[in-house]
């Protein structure tokens, strides 16, 4: 029996005049008939009529005349129709229990359900049952019991991603109803967890455990941090053309560090940081700015890393603001690199930065352990050896013409503990090769101390001591002595390779003074280097008057307290006026002027007193 839909007529059938004739036609209910052949249907609002005609034995509607809204109204009406109906973004109106009232066509879509689906279906049938992913998982229950809009995030069976927001209609003719609207956010959320991954692989770069930092040498970790970011930039990036090259921040070299996919030629290509003429690598690391290379037939600054190269991205390793290296990926594709991929590459080489950082650091740690190691060692040694040193030199001179066999075991107990401080700065270079340690300006600067044998003459045991400690950090070579007559024996039985370049001394000494010994080393010593130490206003008998006029260096006198700065420069000066010194290529007297202290190294002993060397 078909049915009729009445909207706002009271509960009785309309006037049979007020009818269709297709309707009509359909009702037999004529004199005689006691069943009619229509059922009347009675709503009071259109809203409630709606759900009735998903009905199929639905025939037709009809609407009081003062029910029906104005002709613009209507009109408005199949417009939003329409609009909801082809929308981008999904909608559906769903009822108390959560069924699907009315789907727009994008949704169906979505859903994979064909035009014309019945409905009935909850919403999540519709969707074929989605995860709720959050933040709230009952999104739809809470709307209706809070009267409030809510959200969530749902993924579907074939991987697709949906944002859905459920919002009451607030009508007292349909108080229970939800409108929900859904936006498809696959990419966004793809490229959120992509985003989440590389950060991920980032941090583990170069984490490496306390254990594993231990056992592995400095070449493992370098190995093990370009297995890493191979792994990453072809599993993760998908990236299968990759070279990095690391910048050498002094010869602004670009060094191969990771080549994969690269030809052998163009790998060992000698590339610089510079705009021109080093292709996009070297533009890339002299401007510190990323490169997409879309087409490289016609591009003026692509050379080619493989042969069927046609598209290449170029990023900067940057780390506070100091350009480390480049990466540089290529493809067979014209413009394969797309915003996405910059933005990714940008970020991942971040971490591949703070890795190279943090793998330097290790390295540059591990380095100056052993330094430190091997400079407690030599402090340890250093004075017992000196000590050893001056008790052979004067039981030496007691065996002289007696007995050949005992100087020459005396010889070699000389030369043995020497070779004592040989070994250990041997050992401590091996442990600290150059490449660990960052290059330093000044020690440059003083090339020419290196090597150079220094004798420190003072009865004051800080003063020794100091005198190794910041004499050798520039590579001097360093003996000392208490007295004066010590140290004529220590010149005396030092010739030839361990003849002294400079010989330092107190102005007073516990048998004698500075310029007394002086005058007995010209004894058996061409050319004395002699360098005079004194407090201020302190020299008894005019000995540095003396001195000088007897062929002290004008320069070569020092005034405690003074700086180290001070002391490296006379003592670089009676070096250079030494005329048996050979000079290092390159090395100048002037590398370091007086007054330019070293900002590390700078110390200043009591004023007037004996207790430090400077």
């Amino acid at each position: 029996m078909p049915k009729v839909i009445c909207v706002g007529a009271p509960s009785s059938p309309p006037d049979r005049s007020s009818l269709p004739e297709a309707l009509l036609s359909q009702d037999t209910s004529a004199e005689g008939t006691h069943a009619p052949s229509i059922e009347w249907v009675f709503c009071e609002s259109i809203v409630d009529a709606f759900p009735l005609l998903e009905e199929e034995d639905v025939a037709g509607i009809w609407m009081d005349r003062t029910s029906l809204p104005q002709t613009s109204e209507i009109r408005g009406m199949m417009q939003s129709g329409l609009m909801l109906r082809d929308m981008p973004e999904g909608v559906a109106l769903l009822d108390a229990d959560l069924r699907v009232i009315w789907a727009n066509h994008r949704l169906l879509q979505w859903a994979g359900r064909p035009a014309g689906t019945p409905l009935g279906m909850t919403f999540y049938e519709l969707l074929h049952n989605p995860e709720i992913m959050g933040p709230d998982f009952c999104p739809f229950h809470t709307a209706l019991a809070t009267g409030d809009e809510s959200s969530s995030t749902l993924h579907s069976m074939d991987n697709q991603y949906f944002q859905v927001h459920a919002a009451p209609i607030r009508s007292a003719e349909s108080p229970r109803n939800l409108i929900v609207t859904v936006g498809e956010i696959t990419d966004e959320i793809l490229q959120q967890q992509k985003l989440a991954a590389i950060h991920q692989a980032g941090r583990e770069l170069a984490d490496l455990r306390p254990n594993e930092i231990f056992m592995m040498e400095v070449d493992d970790r370098i190995d093990l941090l370009k297995d890493n970011i191979q792994h990453y930039l072809r599993d993760l990036l998908n990236f299968e053309v990759i070279e990095i090259r690391v910048l050498e921040q002094t010869t602004g070299d670009l060094i191969p560090l990771l080549s994969v996919g690269i030809d052998e030629e163009a790998s060992d290509r000698r590339l610089s940081a510079h705009p021109r003429e080093n292709g996009i690598t070297g533009y890339v690391a002299a401007s510190g700015v990323s490169y997409v290379c879309h087409d490289v037939q016609n591009d003026p600054l692509f050379i080619p890393g493989v042969a069927d190269a046609r598209s290449s991205l170029t990023v900067p390793l940057v780390l506070h603001d100091q350009v480390l290296g480049t990466i540089n990926v290529e493809s067979p594709d014209v413009a394969a690199f797309s915003d996405s991929d910059l933005q990714f590459l940008e970020i991942f080489a971040r971490d591949i930065a703070f890795a190279l950082n943090t793998l330097e650091l290790l390295v540059a740690q591990k380095a100056n352990t052993a330094q430190q190691s091997c400079d407690a060692i030599h402090s340890a040694v250093a004075l017992p050896v000196d000590a050893i040193l001056n008790d052979a030199v004067h039981v030496m001179e007691g065996y002289i013409g007696h007995s050949p066999e005992v100087m020459d075991r005396l010889r070699r107990i000389l030369q043995n503990s020497r070779d004592i401080k040989r070994t250990i700065q041997q050992i401590g270079q091996k442990m600290t090769p150059l490449e660990a340690v960052p290059a330093d300006e000044k020690l440059d600067q003083n090339a020419i101390l290196r090597a150079r044998r220094i004798l420190v003459v003072d009865d004051d045991e800080q003063v020794r001591e100091d005198a190794h400690q910041l004499l050798e950090r520039y590579g001097c070579v360093v003996e000392t002595a208490h007295e004066g007559d010590e140290a004529v024996l220590m010149v005396r039985r030092s010739a030839g390779d361990d003849s002294y370049d400079a010989i330092i001394s107190d102005i007073k000494l516990p048998d004698y003074s500075g310029y007394q010994l002086m005058l007995r080393l010209e004894k058996v010593m061409a050319h004395v280097p002699m360098i005079l130490m004194t407090g201020f206003g302190y020299d008894p008998g005019h000995s540095i008057v003396k001195a000088k006029q007897n062929g002290l260096h004008p320069k070569a006198v020092l005034f405690k307290p003074f700086r180290l700065d001070q002391l490296i420069d006379v003592l670089k000066t009676v070096i250079e006026a030494n005329p048996n010194v050979q000079h290092p290529p390159g090395a100048s007297p002037d590398g370091n002027p007086p007054g330019d202290e070293d900002p590390d190294a700078a110390r200043t002993a009591s004023g007037g007193t004996k207790n430090s060397i400077c």
